[in-house]
């Protein structure tokens, strides 16, 4: 019996031993951690100008009739320039006193017909206004003008550069008004255009006449004459392309040009676009806007803004892709003064 419960005290024992262990062990257990959640940076969003009725404004007045192209250009080109300069923006056909008179109006620019800006810009002392080539209007005070193009050189030679790239053996010629200064320095550009394209222009076949032919009109002249001299070009001195001094070119002569089979190339286009008109060679009004905005939003006004000349109404058909990247570096060389008319 005595040995019975010795044996069961060393179980006893054991057996509380063997727990002692295990609590012991699992006392010294590594806790594991619970994972740390850092939390994820959004970044805030690019702070974006919400215009207010504080917000300058620029307006641009369009006449209502314009053509669709045309007001879409001037209606995306000074809204571009408004949204980079953080203005609010605003089309009108018209335009009042109580329009001029928001204090938050900054800058307006229109076209024609006149809006009434000599009325309105003394009325808006802290509006700049820009006028594109609106007549009869001078620049001064709160008022910019973008006045028409009075260049006469750089499209004569452009006309010439480009008219002996497009016929053969360079069959080139010019009409202008007999007597008149400034046509006799286009007369000259003419020439220098086409030695610039051609240098030497040596010919194959012998001819009668010099290309570039030119033909002066006497000042008195008829204008419903004008188009026997053109005979006399075309037909006599067997001209195939022919440039028009600008104040010769009405839209009759031109139209009657047109059907005698010549490549024509001018500053203005008729409203019916003649037969074998090349391109236009025209103000670049786009480009002026672009380039007087910023004297416009700094306040400063009174300026003579010039246009720089630019192509349009270009047959691609005659002015092939190749051909008129020749003559759109050509007209950037005379724009950046690189070419000079005066010199082929």
């Amino acid at each position: 019996m005595f040995w019975r419960i010795q044996v069961r005290f060393k179980q006893l024992s054991v057996l509380i031993l063997l727990i002692s262990i295990l609590v012991a062990c699992g006392g010294n257990e590594a806790t594991i951690p619970a994972p740390t959640v850092v939390p994820s940076h959004t970044p805030p969003p690019t702070a974006t100008t919400i215009p207010t009725a504080s917000t300058p404004l620029a307006i641009l007045v369009l006449p209502a009739d314009m053509d669709k192209t045309s007001f879409d250009l001037y209606q995306e080109t000074v809204y571009n320039l408004a949204q980079a300069s953080g203005y609010r923006f605003q089309v009108r056909n018209s335009l009042t006193t109580q329009d001029v008179a928001d204090p938050t109006l900054k800058v307006v620019i229109a076209l024609p017909p006149d809006p009434g800006i000599a009325t309105l810009a003394p009325a808006a002392p802290n509006v700049q206004f820009l006028a594109v080539n609106i007549p009869d209007l001078t620049a001064g005070g709160n008022v910019s003008v973008l006045a028409p193009n009075t260049q006469v050189e750089l499209p004569a030679f452009l006309a010439g550069y480009t008219l002996a790239m497009l016929v053969e053996e360079y069959h080139i010629g010019m009409l202008y008004p007999d007597g008149d200064a400034s046509a006799g320095a286009a007369v000259n550009a003419f020439n220098n255009g086409m030695r610039y394209y051609c240098g030497l222009c040596k010919r194959i076949y012998f001819t009668t006449y010099e290309y570039p032919t030119f033909l002066g009109i006497p000042p008195t002249e008829d204008p419903g004459k004008y188009g026997g001299y053109a005979n006399v070009l075309i037909n006599d001195r067997d001209v195939d392309a022919l440039y028009i001094y600008p104040t010769l070119a009405s839209d009759d002569f031109l139209t009657y040009v047109g059907t005698q089979g010549v490549y024509l190339i001018g500053t203005t286009l008729p409203e019916q676009r003649p037969g074998g008109w090349v391109m236009t060679i025209s103000p670049d009004t786009i480009k002026a806007i672009e380039s007087s905005w910023t004297s416009l939003t700094a306040g400063q006004g009174g300026i003579n803004v010039q246009s720089p000349l630019g192509l349009a109404d270009v047959d691609t058909s005659i002015l092939t892709e190749g051909k008129l990247r020749l003559v759109q570096e050509t007209l950037d060389g005379l724009l950046a003064g690189r070419i000079l008319t005066s010199n082929p």
